[in-house]
């Protein structure tokens, strides 16, 4: 043969070999991600299968059955990593949480909210306690988590899989839902499995970590990040079985957070492109979990938006502290922001259950919240009526039992005082949709001057940073908080409010709060249902967050508890329910968590250590002049 040949031939058969090595490489990826899928679907199949055949009369054939879902969500949990991620509707009927779930998006909450039907594995292993259990309604649960299943085979769906960008938020997405929900037992039935199907999923990622890489090689997990999954691994295999003896806090504070460190790097270093609104309000600039900017809840600056000169937004927030001083909102010139929300008390009215009405005679129908973290809710209000900080303001000026006066009125009596006027004119130039001074402007430098307070970091959060270090009560606090105390299941990490990964809406719920300390009736209160009427959002109220919970007594949307300790007993009680209320549609467990002295100690050692170190303002000592004389009267922080 030819030398010129030869050459020929050998670069034909390297180039073959390349051809399929590199096809191979390609595929390590898409391999990994079907096979899951596959063993998920047959599981499935035969889980239908043995529901066919099975007698439901029988306790053996219960068992079974049981045991049959407990290996399907194994499964599910080697699929857990894109579910949620890349269809999280189709997740909702393959591991629904609840029967039906009101949901309003930060991305549709101008629409009304969405009615979404669960299904599943979840529901399946309740329905299996239930009496009387019928056959057909067992098998539509796995059927439909079935049909919803097919979805990931999709054309739209495994085409993300031929590039790394989806992977890196998809990894995003599972460390912050390892941080806040996977060792809770928030969407798994029996708390005896949380943690087998934890280290099932832990392991099922770990190799597609090994496929990404070989599929990816330019840009890799690095060699930092898959060392300490390895040793995430070798902890949670050292762990107890049981959820109440893992350690959530090293857990988290060891591996969770530094991983996501890690990953956000990644994600600026690979020039990550996403195109799932899941990722509408995550910041990928944040630096930890247990960072304040770790998503975006709230628009602060309202109609200033786009303003960056720090010269402008310091005029935009001074005149924002002087008004939230200022009783020239209110009807009467006698009420301003700070008589309900007083700032030394985070921002709260700690005194009273509720405070006065206008009239200054009637008590409010509902406690005043906290004005710190508000930033960090989707939702505004206690019954989620409002979708920005903006008209929540705007309702509380205008509302006849609040502050009772109304928007043409208020800029008339703002605009009377020169010195108010002269910094809205000056910002102006700043908001070019609008020509003259208007309401917005006003509430917006209001919404602006407060939210600062919610910049704050706690000694947890700097702990889970690396900073400081808790004791040994307050860990075992958190650990009951993340486990047995079930807290965790309602009020996620990192604000410890309703929102949960991927922060993208708020969470409602039905605790079945009294009227009175005696628990002789619910709460006449009608809450979320005053907003979308259902009969799953009566009695329903905005999850909130339980940061500074130790200074924002008293609790519950009517103020009936004055203390921690009381709350805690609520819970451990089981709410309502487990009082002896009726509440059909209590979504808190009725059970009795069966709480000790001194793991209710523990608890509210954990929650003290989210006092945030906020550096409050003492009030101005005057308040801007007015051309119209009769407003000069006027005191800082209102009269009542």
């Amino acid at each position: 043969m030819r030398k010129s040949s030869f050459i020929s031939v050998c670069l034909v058969v390297i180039a073959i070999v390349f051809i399929s090595f590199k096809n191979s490489s390609e595929h390590d990826y898409t391999d990994v991600y079907e096979t899951y899928l596959n063993k998920f679907t047959s599981r499935q199949n035969a889980l239908l299968t043995d529901i066919k055949n099975a007698d439901l009369n029988d306790t053996v054939a219960i068992n079974k059955i049981r045991t049959g879902i407990e290996q399907t969500r194994a499964d599910m949990k080697c699929m857990d990593f894109w579910m949620r991620y890349l269809e999280p509707l189709a997740y909702k009927s393959i591991n629904g949480p609840l029967p039906v779930e009101w949901e309003t998006e930060v991305f549709e909450k101008f629409e009304k909210p969405y009615r979404r039907v669960g299904s599943g594995l979840t529901l399946a292993t309740q329905y299996l306690d239930e009496p009387g259990i019928e056959k057909d309604t067992l098998l539509q649960f796995i059927k439909t988590s079935l049909a919803a299943t097919k979805v990931y085979a999709a054309d739209s769906i495994t085409d993300e899989l031929k590039t790394y960008h989806h992977f890196y938020l998809c990894n995003r997405l599972f460390l912050l839902n390892l941080a806040a929900i996977y060792t809770t037992g928030f969407e798994c039935p029996n708390t005896e499995r949380v943690i087998p199907e934890l280290k099932t999923m832990l392991a099922a990622t770990g190799r597609t970590y090994d496929a990404v890489n070989k599929s990816f090689p330019a840009t890799p997990l690095t060699i930092e990040y898959l060392e300490l999954y390895n040793r995430l691994l070798s902890f949670v295999n050292t762990q107890p079985a049981d959820i109440e003896n893992f350690d959530h806090f090293s857990f988290i504070k060891n591996y969770i957070n530094p991983l996501f460190i890690i990953n956000q790097k990644m994600i600026t270093d690979y020039k990550v492109v996403s195109h799932n609104m899941l990722d509408y309000s995550l910041n990928k600039k944040a630096t930890s979990i247990f960072d304040k900017g770790l998503y975006n809840g709230q628009n602060a600056k309202g109609i200033f938006l786009r303003v960056q000169d720090s010269a402008a937004l310091a005029s935009i927030e001074q005149a924002g502290r002087l008004l939230f001083y200022d009783p020239i909102l209110s009807g009467n010139n006698m009420r301003s922001c700070a008589s309900c929300h007083k700032p030394a008390q985070y921002f709260t009215d700690t005194f009273p259950k509720t405070a006065l009405q206008f009239n200054r005679k009637d008590a409010l129908p509902r406690n005043s919240p906290s004005l710190v973290n508000s930033v960090y809710n989707h939702l505004v209000m206690l019954d989620g009526k409002h979708f920005t900080l903006q008209n929540q303001t705007k309702e509380v000026i205008s509302n006849p039992i609040e502050m009772g006066c109304d928007e043409k009125e208020v800029v008339k009596k703002v605009l009377s005082c020169k010195e108010y006027k002269q910094v809205f004119k000056d910002l102006l130039k700043y908001t070019p949709q609008e020509k003259e001074i208007t309401y917005d402007h006003i509430v917006s430098s209001i919404t602006f001057y407060y939210s600062k307070f919610s910049n704050y970091y706690s000694p947890f959060d700097n702990a889970m940073n690396g900073n400081d270090k808790l004791t040994v009560t307050e860990k075992a606090g958190f650990n009951l908080f993340m486990s047995k105390a079930q807290c965790a299941t309602c009020h996620f990490a990192p604000q410890f409010n309703g929102v949960k990964p991927p922060y993208i809406g708020s969470e409602f719920e039905v605790l079945g709060v009294p009227a009175d300390t005696a628990f002789s009736r619910i709460s006449p209160d009608e809450g979320r249902y005053l907003v979308n009427p259902a009969k799953e959002t009566r009695n329903a109220f905005r999850t909130g967050s339980i940061r500074n919970a130790a200074h924002t007594m008293p609790y519950m949307h009517n103020g009936v508890f004055g203390t921690l300790e009381e709350v805690i007993d609520f819970y451990d009680a089981g709410g309502g329910a487990g009082r002896g209320l009726k509440v059909d549609n209590q979504t808190l467990s009725t059970d009795s968590l069966k709480l000790t002295k001194t793991e209710k100690h523990n608890l509210i050692a954990f929650i003290k250590t989210l006092d945030e170190n906020i550096v409050f303002e003492t009030p101005p000592t005057l308040l801007p002049k007015s051309k119209i004389k009769s407003l000069n009267t006027r005191k800082v922080s209102g009269e009542y």
